[in-house]
């Protein structure tokens, strides 16, 4: 029954995706679904995308391994990145009317800032969306022992870009408001289920009290500390420049629902993302054998304990709402990593070549982009030996040092220039690369323990303020944004 009922999941979502191709007429509406999206739409976009494989499998584990304080990362910085979206960027992204948060760096610095930082934002994505693909290969190779890991991870990868590639933003839309319902309730009802196998909600927070859980700064020694604050700078800062987040804001039908949409979808994520730690942790109380998945020379041991305890020691209706629940999370979100990727490398990057081709030529060229996104981020996925927690954090280190400077004195500071913006990157990324060859996690030295994408910030910010004071050799002069809307295939009416 369950495996019928993971397949029939399976092949409503691919039809849900291929209804949302009749919606799709330009490529308006396949990257930000024709800026028309109702409040529910936008805020299930936004939770679904972020509550992902990770958040389930990867962070739930980590917690239940070391505690609050490791996971600082996802879901504090990863909520707090949405909160700072909504109140400090929502606006400025919906008002510009533009397709692609690159488009906003060639608005204020032109084009070779634009080419780089796109760039660096599609990278980013990789790791993500290999998060999710080795997610949903990992559930299929559980439910389907037959078939190996790498195959169940290729029969993944093909069953999510198939049903974005049709429909883009709107697939997306769909699917998203059909897995958050899905999302919330199953691991609602697999939390009450297995809280009360394990004695009560009062014992298993008693438990992981005693064993120092729920601390969330137990951290002793400078090392531990400077983990701490870069996991969550690294996401609550380096998420910001992303197209995925970008995406929801410009998809929301008016200004107010981009802003109350991504708030509300922020704060219900970080809420909602202690579920599944309580599930989590409620596994090794009913089961302290399940702590020998942590002894593991293998990191992603750890990610096995929930799908282990739910496929061997609840009942079949329990196993259909959990996995239920992981492979919404896990196709919502793997669906707009695929997505974001391929609009900024068609939109950004491609553009100077596809600029004189007609829609449905930059839509076929936008859809060929995506299969090759998801080609790339398969290949990372079936070769990594990383779990999804860092695979997604690796990630956003690059658009921290990249690209979060030149969008936040862009927007913030008047006098921040093309120049300023170009120093930035040159200044940004040797430092940061060469801080990562002198890392050293348990280093007693306080510089060598340092996160190297803290230097890279912080190097960042002298590029873009050395540059801008200087007298400036590179010049931009900043196009109208109605004009460049206009340019790149968004009407500016509504």
């Amino acid at each position: 029954m369950l495996i019928a009922c993971v397949i029939l999941y399976m092949v409503a979502t691919v039809a849900v995706g291929i209804y949302a191709s009749s919606r799709v007429k330009d490529s308006k509406d396949f990257m930000v679904a024709g800026r028309s999206l109702p409040l529910y739409m936008n805020f299930a976009c936004v939770f679904a995308t972020w509550f992902g494989a990770e958040t389930v499998l990867s962070v739930s584990a980590k917690f239940a391994h070391k505690g609050l304080g490791f996971v600082s990362g996802d879901p504090f910085g990863a909520s707090m990145c949405l909160v700072l979206v909504a109140f400090f960027f929502a606006r400025t992204f919906y008002r510009l009317e533009l397709l692609t948060i690159g488009d906003y760096y060639h608005l204020r610095y032109g084009k070779f800032v634009e080419v780089i930082t796109s760039l660096g934002i599609a990278s980013s994505y990789l790791g993500w969306t290999s998060a999710q693909l080795s997610a949903l290969g990992l559930v299929i190779n559980v439910l389907f022992p037959g078939i190996s890991l790498n195959q169940a991870i290729l029969i993944g990868s093909a069953i999510v870009t198939v049903y974005t590639l049709f429909g883009g933003m709107w697939s997306v839309a769909l699917t998203d408001v059909i897995q958050t319902v899905a999302i919330v309730v199953g691991l609602i009802i697999v939390a009450m289920l297995l809280g009360n196998e394990a004695g009560g909600f009062d014992v298993v927070v008693a438990a992981a009290q005693k064993e120092g859980k729920l601390t969330l700064f137990p951290h002793i020694t400078t090392a531990a500390w400077m983990a701490f604050v870069g996991e969550f700078i690294t996401m609550s800062l380096g998420s910001i420049p992303q197209q995925d987040v970008f995406q929801r804001v410009t998809s929301a039908k008016n200004e107010r629902t981009a802003f109350i949409g991504t708030l509300g979808g922020g704060l219900f994520y970080f809420a909602f993302a202690f579920v599944p730690m309580f599930i989590a942790y409620a596994a090794t109380v009913i089961d302290p054998t399940y702590q020998e998945h942590f002894r593991s020379e293998d990191a992603r041991e750890v990610q096995k304990i929930l799908p282990a305890l739910v496929l061997h020691d609840t009942p079949i209706w329990c196993q259909v709402l959990f996995f239920g629940a992981v492979l919404s999370a896990i196709l919502s979100t793997a669906s707009g990593t695929l997505l974001a990727p391929a609009s900024v490398l068609t939109e950004n990057v491609l553009q100077p070549f596809t600029k004189h081709f007609s829609d449905k030529t930059m839509l076929l060229i936008l859809r060929t982009v995506l299969i090759l996104v998801g080609v790339v981020a398969t290949l990372i996925s079936v070769n990594s030996q990383s779990t999804m927690y860092e695979m997604v954090e690796s990630g956003y280190k690059v658009t921290l040092v990249v690209a979060f400077v030149p969008l936040v004195c862009g927007i913030y500071w008047k006098r921040a220039t093309t120049q300023g913006a170009v120093f930035s990157i040159l200044f940004s990324v040797p430092v940061w690369l060469f801080a990562e060859t002198q890392y050293a996690e348990e280093s007693e030295e306080l510089w060598r323990c340092v996160p190297p994408q803290l230097y890279g910030l912080a190097a960042s910010f002298v590029g873009m303020f050395v540059g801008s004071l200087l007298k400036p050799w590179i010049k931009h002069t900043q196009p109208d944004p109605a004009e460049l809307a206009k340019k790149r295939s968004v009407s500016t009416g509504h």
